[in-house]
C-alpha cells in the first residue's frame, strides 16, 4: 500500500511542479487543496506529500493557518540563484570532465541530445532535460554534496529558464552554447568548459535582469 500511495505522490509532485514551472498556478493565492484534490481524483494524503516535497525543493511556501503558495519569482531570487550555480558549477564541471568515466561520458552525451531535442519546446520538458544535462557535466566528479546542490540550484532555476526562452531566438543561441559546452567537456578541456560554463550562466542572468526588471514596469 505504501508503495502506491509513494507512486501516486510522485505523480502528483510531477503534475503540480509542471503547472509551477509553466506559470500556471498563481504566485499570490493559497493553492486551493480541495479542489485540486478533486480535479487530479486523488486523496488529500498523497497530495498534502507532494506539496510537503515542493516545498522542501523550495517552489512552494507554506503559512500557518492559510495554507501553501508557490514562491513568487523575482530579480532578487535569480541573482542568488544563478550567483550560487557561478560560483559552483563550472569548477565542478570542469573537475567532472577530467574525472568521467565511459559511462559517466555517456551518460553526458545522452542527456545533451534528450536537450538538443527538446531545444524548440520552450516549456517544461526543456527546463527539465537542461537540468539533467548540468547535472551530467558534474556528477562525474564524484562529489556527492557538490552535485546534489548542483541539481538543487538548477531546479529552483527552471523557472527562470523557461522565462529565459520565451524571446524569439533565445533557444537557437542555447543550442550553440551547449554544443560548445560538451564539445569542451567530452575533449577534457577543464578550463575550456569552466569558462564557457561561467559565460552561459551570466548570460542567462543578464538576460533575465532585464526580462524582469521590464515585467516589474509593467506590472506596476
Amino acid at each position: 500500500m505504501s508503495i502506491v500511495v509513494r507512486t501516486l505522490s510522485e505523480q502528483i509532485f510531477e503534475i503540480i511542479r509542471e503547472r509551477i514551472v509553466l506559470g500556471k498556478l498563481p504566485d499570490l493565492l493559497p493553492i486551493r487543496q480541495d479542489a485540486l484534490a478533486n480535479e487530479l481524483g486523488v486523496s488529500k494524503i498523497p497530495l498534502r506529500e507532494a506539496l510537503a516535497r515542493l516545498e522542501q525543493e523550495g517552489l512552494l511556501v507554506s503559512q500557518a493557518n492559510r495554507g501553501y503558495f508557490v514562491r513568487p519569482m523575482s530579480a532578487e531570487s535569480a541573482e542568488e540563484i544563478f550567483e550560487l550555480r557561478l560560483s559552483l558549477e563550472p569548477q565542478a564541471a570542469g573537475r567532472g570532465a577530467l574525472l568521467a568515466d565511459d559511462a559517466g561520458r555517456a551518460a553526458a552525451v545522452e542527456a545533451y541530445e534528450a536537450l538538443d531535442s527538446a531545444a524548440l519546446d520552450a516549456g517544461v520538458e526543456v527546463a527539465v532535460r537542461n537540468r539533467a544535462f548540468h547535472t551530467a557535466l558534474v556528477r562525474p566528479g564524484g562529489r556527492l554534496l557538490t552535485t546534489q546542490l548542483v541539481e538543487r540550484l538548477a531546479i529552483l532555476s527552471e523557472r527562470y529558464v523557461v522565462t529565459h526562452l520565451k524571446p524569439a531566438g533565445r533557444e537557437h543561441r542555447a543550442h550553440l552554447e551547449h554544443k560548445q559546452l560538451i564539445e569542451a567537456w567530452l575533449a577534457r578541456d577543464a578550463e575550456g568548459i569552466s569558462g564557457l560554463l561561467a559565460a552561459h550562466i551570466r548570460g542567462t542572468l543578464e538576460d533575465l535582469r532585464a526580462q524582469l526588471a521590464n515585467s516589474a514596469g509593467e506590472g506596476s
